[in-house]
């Protein structure tokens, strides 16, 4: 147990009073926000924060950190797991310990609670003394890393090249005050506290025509919000802090003013939007707050703005007063956050609708978002309007926090431009490289398009997914590069993580759910979940990300970089490759063309992505083909109950993924009487299902792997109904959907929007369709594993 740092009770030091004093005066002018870095060691360090507090007046300080019992009963802490819980509340000082004993540097926290600083405010960074005068023997993992250490590694024996970056990026940084362990007082950079005139532009704007906004492009937004047409929707991007949920919530409630009654937001949690409904209060201030509704009387009529997870908003639609043709305005905050596949789903759904993301941020990242929904955008909504917010609401232009945490975070990382990587690719052959980690920490010109690309490519990549990168265990990276030496351009990364090979007993426990060591996400899972344990005795390589540049995309290269992984395995004298994903049609397809198959389907949905996590495993020799293929049979046979019950409201066109896999059961010899009977209007669809549902999967399972992709294309797909169309293709989104929800998900809705009848009627030409298939293709070949190149695609008769 460590030993409590003794720290004498402050007392101001009228130098540092004055010197203070005299800084936030400038950083009050310009609206900037100060850093000060204090490295020393942990006594000192905190001695010389708590006399910085004692040597103003500070309204809402805070402190992040381990409790210490010297800090004062008044002032505010927390510690950093919890620094998310302060978004949207205001801070004038913030100090960030990672020196004390417990403590570490969570990027995550830095990140999420340097957004709080108030302009004018500070934040004070306390770190270990070598950080500002490092020699090799000093560097050894902070607290923090134990969150990243996994067996059987231990947290002191985890590299750190991520912690000697950091400091790197602060020794060159001017924009922060220092104070060594050898000084009175800080030491400031001439850059932020100078008396240089403003530039023009670095102010809030001080002539807006909107008194609700505070910057022209804010009101910008705000007006095209508020006048938003059908079928033209708004993307909305944005830096953190420029006003982009205030902006939400001011156009909300002037679409209730103009006569809406119900507006839908949507985002993953209810505290990202908590700035939509303190706007909404504002400006309705006769309005109620209730949980997730807001709830206002306008000139007699009772309207509403309600805050729904993503999960729910499509089954909002169903609801007996909502009119599915005009549905309510949907704004979705934090888009990126969210999986394309569902967000193109509501552009179908919603005939008014707005995204608004961020750009950099702990949030989630909005590159990834405009690469995967413009193409939808444009194919479906081609008058769709993209708009940005520049401008800072809450700081200048130029902060200095701002800047340094972009910097320390790479938060502003961004992917070589489209027309470099286009031209090297034409011009040379693409190479391969394993990247040596802390080569890749000394190196910006690098690390910044590699982290790049997993930030373009990824719904959500946090802070923390840089320390992982650099630094977790067992992690290697290999890259794609296009061009010549002294000219390569990054095209393509993936990055992997060795799993499982437990001795056996510790496999012994995992498997029966008495231990569950840190990390081995794949291996773990399937032996605990999924009922084997020789899946914890097997080392793996799991494939954590994989990102290939945009401009270059569809060219093999995600594919190629795999077959370099699986030959590394080789080389390293294992055969197993898994991954682990949020499912979506397209990345199952993308997989099982790369010879993975379903292992195991998680059975909630993850925060991360939306979706269930599906893991999904490739052999690389025969045993491990054959261990493989009984885990993918234990889904295969589980799935048409998951998805009756535990999965029942998961989408059809996922769901339509995993029923691929598969061989299809031989169809009995009656199998068309039955269905012919009830197509010509005998029986009811419940007693009819396991027919239909066993001719359908026969169907279905034999269409071959190259035409499935366009089967599910979400962006392509009406919605979940059959309703509507002559002799409609069942191979079209719309209606594998429907036989999907209606056959294993007992969601006779989706045959037909327009009541039992109808639905009844939809379930009886299918059945006429499925019939002559049936007819068509004898009971053997229809009893085939899915791939013939042979199929034959039916049509619905009306």
């Amino acid at each position: 147990m460590s030993t409590p740092i003794s720290v004498p009770t402050p007392q101001a030091d009228p130098a540092l009073t004055q010197w203070l004093a005299d800084r936030r005066d400038g950083l009050s002018r310009r609206r900037w926000r100060g850093v000060l870095w204090i490295a020393d060691d942990a006594s000192n360090a905190i001695r010389k924060a708590m006399a910085w507090i004692a040597s103003a007046d500070w309204q809402s300080p805070l402190w992040i950190g381990p409790e210490l019992p010297e800090l004062p009963e008044s002032l505010a802490r927390l510690s950093a797991s919890r620094a998310r819980s302060q978004l949207g509340s205001e801070h004038d000082l913030v100090v960030f310990d990672t020196v004390s004993a417990q403590s570490g540097f969570d990027p995550d926290a830095f990140g999420a609670i340097s957004g709080t600083v108030l302009a004018g405010g500070w934040l004070v960074l306390l770190t270990p003394k070598h950080w500002l005068k490092p020699t090799g023997a000093n560097w050894l993992p902070d607290a923090d890393y134990r969150r990243m250490a996994h067996w059987p590694h231990d947290a002191a024996t985890l590299s750190t090249h991520y912690l000697q970056r950091l400091a790197g990026r602060l020794r060159d940084s001017a924009d922060l005050a220092v104070r060594p362990p050898d000084t009175a007082l800080p030491l400031s950079s001439s850059a932020v506290f100078s008396d240089s005139e403003f530039e023009p532009d670095s102010r809030i704007d001080a002539r807006v025509d909107d008194r609700d906004c505070l910057t022209r492009d804010q009101a910008a937004a705000v007006s095209r919000l508020t006048r938003m047409r059908r079928r033209r929707p708004v993307v909305l991007i944005a830096d953190r802090g420029r006003g982009k949920s205030a902006a939400l919530g001011i156009a909300a409630a002037r679409r209730l003013m103009q006569g809406e009654r119900r507006l839908w937001i949507t985002a993953s949690s209810l505290v990202a939007v908590e700035a939509v409904f303190e706007r909404l209060a504002q400006l309705l201030p006769d309005g109620r707050r209730d949980s997730n509704r807001f709830e206002v009387t306008l000139d007699g009529r009772d309207c509403c703005v309600e805050w729904l997870l993503p999960e729910q908003v499509t089954a909002a639609l169903a609801a007996a007063d909502i009119d599915a043709q005009s549905p309510p305005t949907l704004f979705v905050d934090e888009a990126a956050a969210i999986p394309a596949a569902r967000l193109i789903a509501w552009l179908r759904h919603f005939p008014r609708i707005a995204f608004a993301t961020t750009v950099h941020g702990y949030e989630g990242t909005g590159r990834g978002f405009e690469v995967r929904l413009r193409d939808a955008l444009c194919r479906l909504t081609p008058e769709w309007k993209r708009l940005t917010l520049q401008t800072p609401i809450r700081w200048n232009a130029g902060d200095p926090l701002e800047n340094l945490t972009q910097d320390l975070l790479c938060l502003d990382a961004e992917i070589e431009p489209d027309d470099s990587v286009s031209n090297a690719m034409r011009e040379a052959s693409v190479s391969y490289e394993w990247l040596d980690r802390e080569s890749l920490a000394g190196d910006e010109a690098l690390l910044n398009p590699v982290f790049g690309l997993l930030v373009q490519a990824h719904y959500r990549t946090s802070p923390s997914d840089l320390r992982q990168l650099l630094d977790g265990p067992d992690v290697q990276l290999l890259a794609a590069f296009a061009g010549e030496a002294g000219e390569k351009h990054v095209v393509g990364l993936c990055v992997v993580q060795q799993e499982g090979g437990f001795d056996a007993e510790l496999a012994n426990a995992i498997y029966h759910g008495q231990r569950r060591p840190r990390g081995h996400l794949l291996a773990q899972s399937l032996a605990t979940h999924g009922g084997f344990e020789a899946a914890a005795l097997a080392c793996w390589w799991r494939i954590m990300r994989i990102a290939v540049h945009p401009a270059v995309r569809r060219r093999g290269l995600g594919a190629a970089m795999i077959e370099q992984v699986a030959n590394a395995v080789r080389g390293h004298g294992l055969d197993r490759l898994g991954v682990s994903f949020g499912a979506e049609p397209s990345l199952i397809h993308f997989w099982r063309q790369q010879g993975f198959s379903t292992l195991r389907v998680g059975l909630t949905r993850e925060a991360s992505s939306g979706e269930p996590a599906q893991m999904m495993g490739r052999g690389l020799t025969l045993d491990a083909e054959q261990a493989t293929a009984r885990m993918n049979a234990d889904h295969v046979c589980q799935l048409p109950d998951l998805l009756a019950d535990t999965l029942r409201d998961i989408e059809p066109l996922v769901a339509a993924a995993w029923l691929h896999e598969g061989a299809a059961a031989s169809l009995p010899a009656d199998l068309p009487d039955r269905l012919g009977w009830f197509a010509a209007g005998g029986g009811e669809l419940a007693l009819v299902r396991p027919w239909l549902r066993l001719a359908w999967l026969a169907w279905w399972r034999q269409q071959p792997p190259t035409s499935v992709p366009q089967a599910l294309e979400v962006d392509r797909a009406g919605g979940l109904s059959a309703d509507g169309g002559e002799n409609p293709d069942l191979t079209e989104a719309p209606h594998v959907a429907a036989a999907v929800a209606a056959l294993f998900q007992y969601r006779d809705g989706a045959l037909s929007s327009r009541g039992r009848r109808e639905q009844q009627g939809a379930a009886r030409r299918l059945a006429a369709t499925l019939q002559a298939w049936v007819v068509e293709n004898d009971g053997e070949k229809a009893g085939k594993s899915a791939g013939r190149p042979d199929m034959v695609k039916p049509q619905l008769d009306e």
